[in-house]
């Protein structure tokens, strides 16, 4: 069974008639969509992490208190910036997050997006090592994290104080966590490796790389090409692979008012150049349910994926955003097997 999930971007602007004015606004309206959403029947809510942005950045507060006031709603970033994290620190936020949580947390990490700031993860006090880049080291902070949340020891015992030698797992840890962190994967190679490593894939509205395929075939084979790393790398539990997509129902009188212009400009993929490198952006679903059940059920990255997050306009409020999510639960999951 498919899961549906929405992903909020966490923007706010204070400008006349936006309903989501100030960082306190986006904060508390998550909260209040995540709540909305698992009424409505979604499975998740999952939220980006931007730095030196007006945009949601410090993810671990938002997630423990959406994790309070839910029961059944998995709760997810796409994606946390590893350049940025202190990686042990980090470890200790997820492990308290998926306690409170009783184990929904699904952690999706990377090496980030383009962002407004030059180097801002050095600002933070992380610096590459000599001879490594920026990606190198997110992914070097990722490994440490996710050793610390196995439990592996990392600092060494004052015998004095506990009694014993050796060293020392950070505290507190959750069982299963090690199983439930994403890597946010722009091509197909890094979907191999982020098989081998046994993490799951996030694949979002925009690639890396461009062959000249539409966004969801060449999606499609990034799934196949890590489905297969997977099973040649001999994990033990089944991997979880998630697509996002823009989707907008256009079920009322604001919704057309908002997206109605957009729904045949944003019918095609476009092609572009994102850090001196070519990329391909997917295409956004905007129309009527009905014709957006038949468009996304012939979507082959959807097809292929456990989970779709939803890419909602968090910037337009609560409301809206709830009619718009129980427009795709009701009109248009069911056609993807939802």
């Amino acid at each position: 069974m498919k899961r549906i999930g929405f992903l909020s971007f966490g923007h706010w602007a204070d400008v006349p008639g936006s309903p989501v004015r100030t960082a306190a606004d986006s904060l508390l309206q998550a909260v209040e969509l995540a709540e909305a959403a698992e009424e409505i029947g979604v499975d998740g809510a999952w939220f980006r992490v931007h730095h030196f942005a007006p945009q949601q950045a410090s993810p671990f507060p938002l997630l423990a208190a959406i994790a309070a006031r839910t029961s059944r709603l998995e709760i997810g970033t796409g994606v946390v910036d590893m350049r940025y994290e202190n990686p042990l620190h980090m470890a200790e936020d997820a492990a308290a997050v998926d306690l409170i949580s009783g184990g929904r947390l699904q952690l999706g990490v990377s090496r980030g997006s383009p962002e407004s700031v030059l180097a801002g993860y050095e600002a933070f006090g992380h610096v590459p090592e000599p001879g490594e880049s920026d990606a190198d080291m997110a992914r070097r902070h990722t490994a440490r994290f996710r050793a610390a949340i196995a439990g592996a020891g990392i600092a060494p015992a004052d015998p004095r104080a506990t009694g014993r030698a050796g060293l020392l797992p950070v505290q507190p840890l959750s069982p299963g966590l090690p199983e439930r962190i994403w890597w946010g994967a722009g091509s197909r190679a890094t979907a191999r490796w982020v098989a081998e490593q046994g993490m799951n894939l996030m694949s979002s509205t925009l690639l890396t790389e461009d062959t000249g395929d539409p966004l969801d075939v060449l999606q499609a084979e990034q799934i196949r090409l890590f489905r297969e790393a997977w099973t040649a790398a001999g994990h033990r539990h089944v991997p979880r692979v998630s697509v996002s997509r823009s989707v907008v129902p256009l079920v009322d009188d604001e919704s057309r008012h908002y997206f109605g212009l957009r729904a045949r400009a944003g019918a095609r993929d476009q092609v572009g150049t994102i850090d001196g490198a070519t990329a391909r952006f997917g295409r956004s679903y905007i129309g009527e349910p009905d014709r957006l059940a038949e468009e996304l059920a012939r979507d082959a990255a959807v097809a292929a994926a456990d989970t779709l997050l939803v890419a909602v306009p968090s910037q337009l409020g609560v409301e809206f955003n709830a009619r718009l999510l129980e427009a795709v639960v009701r009109d248009v999951a069911p056609a993807l097997g939802h």
